[in-house]
């Protein structure tokens, strides 16, 4: 490098105050500012500079850069400090991503010979590298892309865009606008926003079987409110909405909830061919309560197919949760069928792994009743015979009785909105080892069926009970009673059983830490989402932990979960939710150990942070 004194002293400080140089020492700086190219990249230089195939270790000095696969996604985004190109030096294969500069800056290119001898002579700056790199596998082997039909965001699925009419048109410019569109509903907006839809249905059923003038306001015939979803929704979700309302139509709308389009049952249908999902729909038409255990058994048969489909087999997860949710919602009409119509308003509301929308075949039920302040004495025997019909059905559906009895069969796992927030703001005062329980279950929570305006009620007053930092100092000690199963020289702890085979629990030990992790820091942040991978995403909008940080927790989460589906869908004779590594790749390996050691360090941060109550 040929540069002014000045210049040289400017890149050997730079690059001293990165990893691994700051840790390693002078002379490794000094080799590779000597060796190192810097070069200016742009948007029209970036092609002729940095997709070479000549392989560099790069650096970014300055400006922001988006790497990106052959499929055109962006695996990561780059800014100073940041390096890339090692991949492709350390395993020697060609290199498979390329650069897009999202802002000009200098880049230090060191050239693969030289990377070479700075692995040779000094350890830790391979070891930095090696570990980075198992990092990248990590995220990128199980990064979720091909995608089954219903993993796929809603507004890929939209065949047009939205056909809008104002409030203040008749049902005969409703209907000239649908014939002209070729559409079969049209949306009604005002000042922009979703106000109602048409169908062609409601233009039989509510304006040629009622003989209604057409030239009556389509406000007078359209659905007011309706329901929507919003685009970056999946498919899945949409089809579940739709079966759940018994409606074909669904608006969707952008953030702003602007109407961008209409999406159809026939749409999803024609995507859906013979996806478990279609189970939901009979589900929630079953005649009686044998029906739906009948159609329950069809579940784990189901499920094992539809795990050959996609990629990112974690999403089973909210598929079964969806089934759940399903036979849940019907249980409970059945039993009003039988019983007559509840005495007051209620609401079913889950807890768990349930709420969290992550449930797997060994899951077990959490569920329970918020019921009217106004409840009489005399009224809570309906509700204890609802909790006694569905919890009881569930079992048979194959949904195992929770061990600790966090069921709506339990009278404690009922109560009004008073009396749920009466235990709540117990544990969070009082937080004993039992109440530290509690709060890993009933923390999460999610709407299901009834009176959602109870469940919002609870919602808003919870959200506003002040949590002492003691209570978040016993639940951060609480997380690192748990510990991941590794020993020195980061080989595993195996758990054995009867038969001496040696294995891991990844719920327990992994999967379940990261839970607890994500749960604690947005209890802290006031994030009300109760999935694992949502709250984290919502957590970057906070300055609790660094976005490197969240990722490595998302990475690692999704990694375990395939894991554990793989083990429990392949029915390997061992405790459920466990694994002998044995029976790993060596890839799969080394990525596990790599998982296990970022939940460590993600543990022991929580910790030090919330008990010395820095957040």
């Amino acid at each position: 490098m040929t540069h002014s004194h000045s210049a040289v002293t400017d890149v050997l400080n730079f690059v001293t105050d990165q990893l691994p140089f700051s840790e390693l020492p002078a002379s490794c700086a000094h080799f590779f500012v000597n060796h190192t190219k810097v070069v200016y990249i742009t948007t029209l230089n970036q092609s002729e500079l940095l997709n070479s195939e000549q392989k560099h270790l790069y650096l970014v000095r300055t400006g922001g850069f988006d790497l990106v696969d052959n499929t055109g996604e962006v695996v990561t985004r780059l800014g100073e400090g940041d390096y890339f190109g090692y991949p492709s030096l350390l395993t020697g294969e060609d290199i498979q991503n390329h650069l897009e500069v999202q802002t000009s800056g200098l880049i230090f290119l060191l050239a693969h010979a030289d990377f070479d001898y700075l692995r040779r002579e000094y350890p830790k700056f391979e070891q930095h590298f090696v570990r980075a790199h198992k990092k990248r596998l990590l995220s990128s082997h199980y990064k979720e892309r091909g995608r089954g039909w219903s993993e796929r965001k809603i507004a890929t699925l939209m065949c047009k865009k939205a056909v809008t009419i104002e409030p203040q048109a008749s049902v005969v410019d409703a209907a000239k606008v649908m014939q002209k569109a070729g559409v079969s509903s049209v949306i009604i907006t005002e000042n922009s926003q979703l106000s109602g839809i048409v169908t062609d249905r409601d233009l039989r059923n509510r304006v040629l079987a009622s003989e209604l003038d057409p030239k009556a306001p389509v406000t007078k015939v359209m659905t007011h409110d309706p329901k929507f979803i919003f685009e970056n929704n999946r498919a899945f979700a949409a089809l579940h909405l739709m079966l759940k309302h018994n409606i074909h139509h669904l608006p969707v709308l952008n953030e702003a909830r602007e109407p961008l389009g209409m999406v159809t049952s026939t749409d999803l249908l024609r995507q859906q061919k013979h996806d478990p999902v279609q189970l939901i729909g009979q589900i929630y038409k079953a005649h009686s309560y044998q029906e739906v255990v009948h159609l329950a058994k069809e579940i784990p048969a189901l499920l094992r197919g539809f795990s050959n489909t996609v990629e990112d087999i974690s999403f089973i997860g909210t598929l079964l949760s969806g089934l759940t949710d399903a036979m849940t919602s019907r249980l409970t009409e059945l039993y009003i069928k039988l019983q007559g119509e509840p005495p007051c308003g209620f609401c079913w509301i889950c807890f768990g792994s349930q709420a969290r929308e992550e449930q797997t075949l060994h899951s077990d039920q959490d569920n329970g009743l918020i019921v009217s302040n106004a409840i009489l004495p005399h009224q809570r025997a309906y509700f204890a015979g609802l909790g006694e019909f569905v919890t009881g059905h569930l079992i048979n559906c194959g949904i195992k009785a929770c061990p600790g009895n966090i069921m709506a069969s339990n009278e404690l796992c009922r109560g009004t909105v008073d009396e749920w927030l009466a235990r709540f703001e117990n544990w969070t005062q009082t937080p004993t080892p039992q109440a530290m329980l509690n709060s890993k279950i009933f923390f999460d929570r999610r709407f299901i069926m009834g009176d959602q305006s109870l469940y919002h009620m609870l919602n808003k007053q919870l959200n506003s009970m002040q949590t002492q930092d003691l209570f978040f100092a016993a639940m951060a000690t609480d997380i690192s009673v748990n510990s991941v199963p590794m020993g020195l020289f980061q080989q595993f702890k195996l758990q054995r059983n009867k038969r001496k085979h040696g294995y891991l629990d990844l719920k327990t030990r992994g999967v379940s830490i990261v839970n607890d992790l994500a749960r604690i820091y947005a209890l802290k942040c006031g994030v009300t989402k109760a999935n694992t991978q949502s709250r984290l995403e919502a957590l970057k909008a906070f300055s609790v932990l660094s976005k490197e940080d969240i990722y490595n927790l998302q990475d690692c989460w999704r990694f375990l979960t395939q894991l554990r589906f793989k083990i429990q869908i392949e029915d390997l004779d061992l405790p459920p939710n466990c694994i002998n590594p044995e029976h790993l790749s060596s890839l799969e390996r080394h990525q596990l150990k790599e998982a296990f050691h970022l939940i460590k360090q993600a543990q022991q941060a929580c910790v030090f942070k919330f008990a010395r109550g820095s957040l």
